[in-house]
């Protein structure tokens, strides 16, 4: 503490305080590179393997509910056709 104390009397406050920020902002960029980074870029692959995933899956259903909609429809001219022979 009292090498704090004889650094700001032979320099100023000001210049202390702008060294410890300097510090500071150091240990916060090197901490954001080496650890947060490569989690986020785990995470983003993640992200973007699930995304591919919901649209397979969007995809699928799309093609389903077409399907559905062509037998549904194939069903329907049956019905019709069946309606109008018995005529």
């Amino acid at each position: 503490m009292e090498e704090i104390v004889q650094l700001i009397n032979k320099y100023g406050f000001p210049i202390v305080a702008a060294c410890g920020m300097g510090y500071f902002i150091y240990y916060v960029w090197k901490w954001v590179t080496t650890e947060i980074k490569p989690v986020l870029g785990k995470a983003f692959g993640t992200l973007v393997a699930l995304i591919d995933r919901v649209r397979m899956l969007d995809n699928d259903m799309i093609r389903l509910t077409t399907k559905l909609n062509v037998i549904l429809e194939q069903k329907e001219k049956e019905k019709d056709n069946g309606r109008h022979n018995k005529k």
